[in-house]
């Protein structure tokens, strides 16, 4: 079997091992692969099976690739792949689920802290001098927030959400959620509520729905005139869930207090996206997924995958 990695540095810049994988055949892993599709045949064109993470694999480009037999996701998201066209040709794609909820819903509170203490901020701030140069004892430069008695909102309430409300609500706050697939799991952590009810309640709103038709644009100009004035809006879930023009108008007049953000609509970001020039707005590079741990399972999850393509039974096929 010769397999063909698409795109592998995200997930393992030298710090993990492609082992599991070449175990099953001849591997060939590629860091990095232009998006440009006659270069992507080029690479796989002879490959039983294609690994990818963010690679698109077109319908021609599996039209023009007769040997491939299996693509396996190095992530959640398959939407890079055509997967009606795999469906087709009766190639299974398989995705990683599940291997990052704890690290996801960490980076969440992380970008929460981050907005209520600017903890780099005024770390910088000592190495610079400026506290012992200091007439008094401490000093700030931002407003700081406790967060115990307010009010988070959960946008999207599966596995990431409910780790994400697990830890908001150890930190003493109120947490309600909105979701319309309702569980008891959910129940013993949150109160469900209805969108405008959410909306108009939380302090604090956090994405964590998937990226569907009903949910692109969910915060829009419209559902931020609905919240409450100096609202924080976390969301490292999917950029597309956020109309981002309206929350850096939101953010510019304060109706918006600040907003931390993992994802953006198009990545890597643009230099006209306008969340760049918003007051108050926190952007990272898309690494709540990224610990070593949580990359180590996404690993493992993937070679079992193959494993069980191979074996004849493949799992966490997409649909």
């Amino acid at each position: 079997m010769k397999i063909v990695v698409l795109d592998g540095y995200c997930e393992n810049p030298g710090d993990l091992s492609w082992e599991g994988l070449e175990k099953f055949g001849a591997l060939t892993v590629y860091d990095r692969t232009p998006f440009e599709q006659e270069e992507i045949i080029r690479r796989i064109s002879d490959a039983d099976a294609v690994i990818t993470n963010k690679t698109p694999i077109s319908a021609h480009t599996l039209f023009s690739c007769p040997n491939v037999k299996y693509i396996g996701m190095l992530s959640t998201g398959f939407n890079v792949v055509d997967v009606s066209a795999a469906r087709e040709r009766g190639i299974p794609v398989s995705n990683v689920p599940s291997y990052g909820t704890d690290v996801v819903a960490q980076f969440a509170i992380a970008l929460l802290l981050e907005i209520c203490h600017h903890i780099g901020h005024h770390s910088d701030a000592v190495a610079e001098g400026r506290w012992e140069n200091n007439p008094d004892y401490c000093f700030w430069d931002y407003l700081l927030i406790e967060l115990a008695g307010k009010t988070m909102g959960i946008i999207g309430f599966g596995r990431i959400g409910q780790a994400v409300g697990k830890i908001a609500a150890a930190m003493g706050m109120k947490i309600i959620a909105y979701d319309k697939q309702i569980n008891d799991a959910g129940n013993a952590i949150a109160r469900y509520v209805t969108m405008d009810e959410l909306l108009s309640q939380s302090d604090v709103i956090s994405l964590h729905c998937p990226l569907l038709p009903s949910t692109q644009g969910i915060i829009n100009k419209d559902t931020i005139g609905r919240m409450k004035n100096g609202v924080i809006i976390i969301n490292n879930s999917r950029g597309q869930l956020i109309v981002e023009q309206d929350l850096a108008e939101a953010l510019n007049s304060n109706k918006v207090y600040a907003a931390g953000v993992d994802v953006v609509s198009a990545e890597p970001i643009k230099k006209g996206n306008p969340l760049l020039g918003a007051k108050n707005c926190f952007i990272t590079p898309h690494i709540s997924w990224a610990a070593k741990e949580s990359r180590s399972r996404l690993m493992n999850i993937a070679v079992d995958n193959l494993r069980a393509f191979i074996n004849g039974e493949p799992v966490n096929v997409v649909d």
